[in-house]
């Protein structure tokens, strides 16, 4: 007994020793030690702890190196989503942001906190007792892949917290492969004969998402976290930077370059340094990120939808390079436009081989005054998709041709029209297969029904193999059929068959976004479930009713009604609904508030309420039965006003709209809950 407590204390102390060393070594970048000494630290603890294996905990720094394959990666639900930044190009867009920002806040001052945009991979850390829980991928911004064991081998990640940290939090950063790890990494490859990662943002993703962890604890992966998530259980600081500089004392890394601004002239300014000095960086970096200071700002603010409004990226500008347009091709989309693009020969633009860039349609080609044959100016647009910027005019032979768009579809010879006040050409023919297979990768994708292991690879080939022909089909397919295709074995054919089983009971916003109604994206989606409990009901509504809803013009109230039109897409939804795939709302899903005291009621809440947050205040009204508005209009039957109220008071007051104040908002609520 006393041999092993005298263990047990001499793992702590090397346990510590080591902790604090990998802190300044991988945080604070000022080692103490040689790295001959940090080895025998380590060497020691490891034989310590084989002598000793009931000793070993989650968070020793010898459970770092790695484990065993695992056979797959699970699921996390992340409880707050995390969510993508809006980008801005320019001043002019950053300013832009800030004004929106400024009104709906009514004007009030806010700081702003500055950092570089990493270009790696965005994970989320929980901690539960003081212990790295699970670590996890961005993913959709809801669901993520659980890479906890791959990321308990970056040494920049803490495995344990202090006792001053919060019961269970998460904290959100970004993992990024250094520069110097990035060249030393290819290098390593290019002996052994492997192929080359393209950047290092590719390098990481790769890396944190390896099956075997001990290929992760090879890579010099690297960490900086940028947010709280969440925190239960404790208090935390009320501001973004005094978060930042409260993580940082329990152990996480931030990024040195960090700033607190106090104008949107200080953030321009701080953009300029770096686009000056991003060589200079020891990561790649294709932007900065400006976030408004006060916690409460960021919540009052929320998001618009799947971006939060009290942040953006600031992108760096575009890297560019030229090389020569060989030709440009058509695909076809889903809904029968033909989008042309650029085949180029190879070029390096940014770290990146681009072989193909975005084309937007004939009129943006004619404009540029684009041709076939020109050496042009490539750019990747926000760093990501390649844009031909402008044609090299001084380089013509007078060999170069101008481009045409075809006046028969390249996929199923059917008549090309350009529908009056529309800049895309389309194919007329609605069963053209471009179109078809295109409906149907849509329809599994993550944010329409979500099939797990129906990617486009195998819709193609069950659309080849003549197995489906619409996106109805899928409910229909067979074991048989399945593996009657090449690489689809028992296991995967069993996992394809129960995720398609498993999409029926997808909400129906999805199923309305999954059917890939022109103009329809998810944000509106959403809108149409929310007035429309079935699919049935959408199907039937009038123009003059869709038109009726907000945000809902012409435009889109048209194309809805033409859909719904089609006898075709009538028998998809016939299929669907014969296959037993759900198209309307579960009692859970679906709020019916006749019969509640406030049904009919609207409100409409301009400034900051003291009893409880927005969502808080729309939340209960909507339990009431009443409907929560965003805009005021003769709809609208009362204009909750709180402290620093913004426009929509005086609009309420031009339509004579009730106004409440906070106190008889509560009240009037109060007196409906007690009536429920």
């Amino acid at each position: 007994m006393e041999e092993i407590a005298e263990a047990k204390q001499k793992i702590e102390e090397l346990r510590a020793a080591i902790n604090y060393h990998n802190y300044r070594y991988y945080v604070l970048d000022s080692p103490e030690i040689s790295d001959d000494e940090y080895d025998e630290l380590m060497l020691e603890l490891k034989h310590l702890e084989a002598e000793h294996p009931e000793l070993i905990t989650p968070d020793s720094p010898t459970q770092r190196v790695g484990a065993p394959p695992i056979e797959a990666f699970g699921v996390v639900e992340h409880p707050q989503p995390l969510l993508s930044l809006a980008n801005a190009f320019s001043y002019e867009d950053l300013a832009a942001w800030h004004k929106r920002a400024s009104k709906l806040l009514a004007g009030r001052h806010f700081d702003l906190v500055c950092e570089p945009k990493i270009d790696g991979l965005a994970v989320a850390l929980a901690y539960v007792d003081g212990l790295l829980a699970t670590g996890a991928t961005r993913g959709d911004g809801y669901r993520g892949e659980n890479i906890t064991q791959n990321l308990r081998t970056i040494r920049s990640v803490p495995l344990s917290v202090p006792k001053e940290a919060p019961p269970r939090f998460e904290v959100r950063g970004e993992v990024y492969l250094p520069k110097s790890g990035f060249k030393r990494l290819n290098e390593e490859r290019a002996k052994e004969g492997l192929p080359l990662f393209a950047n290092p943002r590719n390098a990481a993703a790769g890396s944190v998402r390896q099956l075997d962890s001990s290929i992760t604890a090879r890579r010099p992966l690297d960490i900086f976290i940028y947010a709280l998530g969440w925190a239960e259980g404790k208090a935390v600081p009320d501001t973004h930077w005094e978060i930042m500089q409260y993580l940082k004392s329990l152990g996480f890394k931030i990024n040195p370059d960090i700033a607190l601004c106090h104008t949107i002239d200080e953030v321009e300014g701080y953009h300029r340094t770096w686009v000056e000095n991003r060589e200079n960086l020891p990561y790649e970096a294709d932007g900065m990120v400006a976030k408004v200071n006060p916690i409460a700002f960021q919540e009052e603010l929320g998001t618009v939808a799947h971006e939060p409004r009290w942040a953006i990226a600031y992108k760096f500008p575009a890297i560019q390079g030229t090389t020569r347009l060989v030709n440009i091709g058509i695909n076809v989309g889903r809904t029968g436009s033909l989008n042309p693009y650029a085949i180029l020969e190879p070029v390096r633009v940014g770290g990146v081989v681009i072989s193909q860039a975005a084309l937007h349609n004939e009129e943006d080609i004619h404009r540029k005054d684009i041709r076939i044959g020109d050496t042009v100016i490539v750019q990747r647009a926000g760093e990501v998709i390649p844009e031909i910027v402008s044609p090299v005019v001084s380089r013509r032979t007078g060999e170069e041709k101008v481009f045409l768009m075809p006046s028969r579809c390249p996929v199923c010879g059917s008549e090309v029209i350009k529908p009056q006040g529309e800049a895309m050409h389309r194919c007329t023919n609605a069963a053209c297969p471009s179109q078809a297979l295109e409906r149907i990768k849509h329809f599994v994708t993550r944010g329409a029904m979500d099939i797990d292991g129906v990617g486009e690879k195998l819709c193609q080939a069950l659309f080849q193999a003549g197995l489906i022909k619409e996106a109805a089909d899928l409910y229909y397919l067979t074991k048989e059929q399945l593996l009657g295709l090449e690489r689809m074995a028992d296991k995967s054919v069993s996992n394809v068959l129960k995720s398609i089983e498993g999409s029926k009971n997808r909400p129906l916003a999805r199923i309305i976004f999954a059917l890939g109604i022109l103009h329809v994206g998810d944000e509106y989606a959403e809108l149409l479930a929310e007035q429309f409990h079935s699919i049935d009901q959408l199907a039937n509504a009038s123009q003059e009713e869709l038109s009726f809803i907000a945000s809902i013009g012409p435009k889109i109230a048209g194309s809805i009604v033409a859909f719904f039109r089609q006898e075709g897409n009538r028998r998809i939804i016939e299929k669907l609904r014969q296959a037993g795939v759900k198209l309307e709302k579960e009692r859970a899903e679906e709020v019916k508030p006749e019969g509640l005291p406030l049904a009919g009621v609207e409100f409409v809440l301009t400034g900051t309420l003291e009893s409880f947050t927005r969502q808080e205040a729309e939340a209960r009204v909507k339990t009431l039965g009443g409907k929560a508005g965003s805009d005021v209009t003769k709809k609208t039957s009362y204009v909750v006003v709180g402290a620093d109220p913004g426009s929509k008071l005086a609009k309420a007051g031009k339509l004579g709209i009730k106004t409440l104040s906070e106190a008889e908002f509560f009240e009037l609520l109060n007196q409906a809950a007690g009536t429920s």
